[in-house]
């Protein structure tokens, strides 16, 4: 993995990792709330035998002695059966909340998920900006002069660029004087691998290149690695800035992770199709390094809203391939975009395992993608997503759900039990 960036530029965070089994960890975290409620209940259980009363003692070596009647069993005292109730009630809540957390949490498969959801990923190109004290060339901070920092990207696939920029301002946000000294690129490589050449990055403030706006104390530098000595070099390249702020020397550095092999290549125009009611978005991949694949997509309405992530997650051989985005039916109607949707954002790479840095980047495809035809809502199904796995967590779940409400119905026929979040009032 690339070390930690410095204290002034802390590192951004990286692009997702491919989905994980989040539903499982779900259903297991709230099933043992679920078990230890029970246990609970079980100390309390008032409907056994009569009592029985016999005295226990300890006879491990070492261990504590006790004496006295021990109680095995039996009715409660009358002022403990409110107490005995609250635990039954609030069991029967608990596991109607499991239960009705997973099927909501569950009703769409993990390839197409709510944008709510995932709101970090939404603006995957977007820059990513900081503000930190200047860090002194000789150690230390200044918190007297800020630098506002922004690099347009953290990872690069072949042939990609990354452009950088930093501006010195001081405590009332007032831009200050700035020079740059020295701007030089190297690959970060493990104690006792080969060195790996500098690159010089120029920086500008003249309006041109990746600067906007010539003369405004705000500097921008671009770094290609494909053009430069580092065309071959595979992991973290960091770019150290030198400079001068208001008299007073810092430096500031910039962390990308670069893979300069390319594992496929978009191979054709993309398509999109109502199958099974959802709305796939189909996309040509012509894989020259087989494997696992993750791809990523974003969709928005015609309004600009951001609807989903769809994912695509799977293993591809050589040659030609289609990378499936699929859009599920019931997320769209709950969603109920206004038609047509967009898919834009399109990034991807083919996984590593064991290996620094863990993927290969496809190129990625930046803004509107494909526009998919005004499809009628009708075409698309409102079933909830289904699986072996999900059939089998709803099934245990909803007997523990049985269970519980048989448990306060024999504890009190005459009460009816709470209501459910999700389950139809049944009697």
């Amino acid at each position: 993995m690339p070390s930690s960036g410095p204290p002034d530029r802390p590192r951004p965070p990286r692009p997702s990792r491919p989905p994980r089994p989040w539903l499982r960890g779900l259903a297991l975290g709230a099933g043992a709330v679920a078990v230890v409620a029970l246990l609970a209940w079980s100390a309390m259980q008032g409907d056994a035998p009569a009592p029985v009363v016999a005295t226990a003692r300890s006879t491990a070596p070492g261990a504590p002695h006790f004496f006295g009647p021990v109680p095995t069993g039996g009715p409660p005292p009358p002022g403990d059966r409110a107490a005995q109730r609250r635990l039954l009630v609030e069991n029967v809540q608990l596991t109607d909340h499991t239960y009705c957390s997973y099927r909501t949490a569950s009703q769409y498969p993990v390839g197409s998920r709510p944008m709510t959801e995932n709101p970090d990923q939404n603006r995957p190109n977007d820059p990513v900006t900081s503000t930190n004290a200047m860090r002194a060339e000789g150690g230390g901070t200044d918190g007297r002069i800020q630098l506002q920092t922004s690099q347009s990207r953290v990872y690069m696939a072949s042939g990609e660029s990354v452009a950088f920029s930093l501006r010195a301002v001081d405590a009332d946000g007032n831009t200050l004087p700035l020079v740059i000294t020295r701007a030089l690129a190297e690959g970060i490589t493990y104690r006792g691998a080969r060195t790996t050449p500098q690159v010089s990055v120029p920086f500008v403030d003249d309006g041109t290149g990746a600067d906007p706006v010539p003369n405004d104390g705000a500097f921008a530098g671009v770094l290609a690695p494909a053009q430069t000595g580092l065309a071959s070099f595979n992991g973290t390249i960091r770019t150290e800035v030198r400079y001068n702020a208001g008299g007073k020397n810092g430096v500031v550095q910039f962390d990308v992770i670069y893979t300069p092999e390319l594992p496929g290549t978009w191979a054709g125009p993309p398509r999109e199709a109502v199958e099974e009611g959802s709305l796939v978005f189909h996309l040509p991949l012509d894989v020259r390094i087989p494997g696992r694949y993750i791809v990523n997509g974003r969709v928005d309405d015609a309004r600009g809203r951001p609807v989903a992530l769809l994912t695509f997650n799977d293993v591809l051989g050589p040659g030609p391939n289609d990378v499936r985005l699929a859009m599920f039916g019931k997320l769209l109607r709950d969603e109920a975009p206004v038609a047509p949707l967009t898919l834009r954002d399109v990034d991807g790479y083919l996984l590593k395992e064991n290996t620094d840095p863990d993927r290969a980047l496809l190129p990625r495809l930046q803004g509107k993608v494909l526009t998919a035809a005004a499809h009628p809502s009708k075409g698309y199904s409102d079933a909830e997503w289904e699986s072996e796995e999900r059939s089998r967590y709803l099934t245990e779940y909803g007997k523990d759900v049985r269970e519980a409400r048989a448990r306060l119905a024999a504890f009190d026929p005459a009460a009816p039990p709470p209501p459910s979040e999700c389950i139809p009032a049944t009697r």
